[in-house]
C-alpha cells in the first residue's frame, strides 16, 4: 500500500481488494462490512457451488412485502444490503428438489408480512453472488439485517426452524 489511507481486505477465496477499488468492486465493498461482523463473532461459514455461470433471478408475485428480483450484484447491494427492512435471501436452483419445497414455503410465510422481504437467487445464474457468499450447497438461506448477515441455514430444515427465523427477522416474539 503506497498511501497511509488505503486499507486492505480479502473477499471470498483470499483475493485482496483495496478501499480505492470501492467503485470497481461495489458488491465486494458492501460485503466487507458483513465479513467483519462474521469474523468478529457470528462465524457463519458460507458455502459455494462450483462451475456456475452468469446472474439472473426468478420472478415472484408481490403481496404485502417485496419479493426482490436479484438480477445482478448491483441490484443485490441496492435491494438487499441497503434495504431498510430485514431480508431473507434464498439461494436455490431449478434442479434442486429440496428447493422446490423450501422456496414456496418461504413465499407463503413471508408474503403476508410487511416488515420482511424475500430475495430469491438462482445459483446457476448468479455466479458472482454464489462466489461472494461461498454457497456450496442448496438450498442455502441467509438472513440480512442492516447490511449484515445475522443468521443462516443450509438444506431443507424443519418448519419450526423456518418459522423461528422468520419470526426473529420480522420482530415477532417466539415461545421458545
Amino acid at each position: 500500500m503506497s498511501h497511509g489511507t488505503t486499507s486492505h481486505w480479502t473477499i471470498g477465496h483470499g483475493r485482496g481488494l483495496e478501499s480505492s477499488d470501492r467503485d470497481k468492486y461495489p458488491l465486494s465493498y458492501a460485503i466487507h462490512k458483513m465479513n467483519n461482523a462474521i469474523c468478529k463473532g457470528l462465524r457463519l461459514p458460507m458455502r459455494s457451488l462450483a462451475n456456475l455461470r452468469r446472474a439472473k433471478a426468478i420472478s415472484t408475485s408481490k403481496v404485502h412485502n417485496e419479493t426482490i428480483l436479484v438480477k445482478n450484484n448491483e441490484e443485490f447491494v441496492n435491494k438487499v444490503m441497503n434495504n431498510d427492512k430485514p431480508v431473507i435471501v434464498n439461494f436455490h436452483a431449478e434442479w434442486c428438489e429440496p428447493c422446490k419445497i423450501l422456496t414456496p414455503k418461504l413465499k407463503e410465510l413471508i408474503e403476508p408480512l410487511d416488515n420482511l422481504d424475500l430475495a430469491i437467487v438462482d445459483v446457476e445464474e448468479n455466479a458472482d453472488l454464489v462466489h461472494t457468499f461461498e454457497v456450496k450447497a442448496v438450498p442455502a438461506v441467509i438472513a440480512v439485517k442492516n447490511g449484515l448477515i445475522v443468521d443462516k441455514f443450509i438444506g431443507l430444515v424443519d418448519a419450526d426452524m423456518i418459522t423461528n427465523l422468520i419470526d426473529k427477522m420480522s420482530g415477532k416474539k417466539t415461545n421458545s
